[in-house]
């Protein structure tokens, strides 16, 4: 039967309460899976426009909030010799634009998650992380968030940072990342098979890559000079058209052929 548990977990005292109620149904037994598959992205923007309040958002709940949820049970894991599947992304390893609050809380878990999994091999618990390509999710597809989140940014910075950038370049940014999340891909399945995978695969894989191209990607980055991942990139995330107001008025700074505001490219999920 299915037991469910809310829980917050940036709040170390409901995470203790899931532990004990966990334990009381559990008895004498270990636990055989932990699946940490909380995770926020608070933000959209230059790394310059973004607030440190989004990065601590970040961090509080896809670093801090994984780590204190596998710290608490661990134990159990050890005792059941059995697994932690940690849902990741491949914004942790390559530089999405705009994305680095959130890609920067994600480094800071694949790394925790790729020491934690050499550190368990002797206990006999095994570890794997999952890398999805784009899926359409609630938040994503909620126009009053993205607006809301636009409104709140634009309100935060000075005048001085918004004169440089300029309100059309914020703009622009909010307007790609709806276009983005309205195209992901709806359907799950890919990433919900391979958390089964790694749940109850014999030996199972240190890494899953769930959803179209997210292979090509990794190789892309992996082997590709650093100009061409960098492009394949921008090409396939967020194609801005406009730079930055101040950098408009300069001579010699205006966007390259490939960036100008006639050409019409259609973004593509991942």
């Amino acid at each position: 039967f299915l037991t469910l548990l809310q829980m917050d977990i940036t709040q170390p005292q409901q995470v203790q309460q899931a532990l004990l109620a966990t334990k009381a149904k559990l008895g004498l037994r270990g636990l055989w899976g932990l699946v940490n598959n909380a995770g926020v992205c608070v933000n959209f923007g230059d790394a310059e426009l973004s607030l440190m309040s989004n990065f601590r958002g970040c961090m509080e709940v896809n670093f801090f909030g994984t780590l204190s949820i596998t710290k608490n049970f661990l134990p159990l894991l050890r005792q059941a010799k059995g697994r932690i599947v940690t849902i990741s992304s491949p914004a942790g390893d390559q530089p999405f634009p705009c994305l680095a609050a959130y890609g920067a809380s994600k480094a800071a878990l694949g790394l925790f998650t790729d020491t934690l999994r050499h550190e368990l091999e002797p206990w006999g618990v095994r570890v794997s992380t999952v890398l999805p390509s784009s899926y359409r999710t609630g938040r994503t597809v909620n126009h009053a968030y993205w607006e809301q989140q636009h409104k709140q940014l634009l309100q935060s910075l000075s005048p001085a940072l918004l004169e440089e950038y300029g309100e059309d370049y914020v703009t622009e940014t909010k307007d790609l990342f709806q276009s983005f999340a309205s195209q992901a891909n709806p359907d799950v399945s890919p990433v919900i098979d391979a958390i089964v995978q790694a749940l109850l695969a014999p030996q199972p894989q240190a890494r899953y890559y769930a959803g179209p191209g997210v292979r090509l990607m990794y190789f892309i980055h992996s082997y590709c000079p650093f100009s061409i991942s960098n492009r394949f990139l921008q090409r396939l995330f967020l194609n801005k058209k406009l730079m930055p107001h101040a950098l408009r008025k300069q001579p010699g700074r205006e966007p390259s052929p490939h960036n100008n505001n006639n050409e019409e490219e259609k973004l593509q999920p991942l």
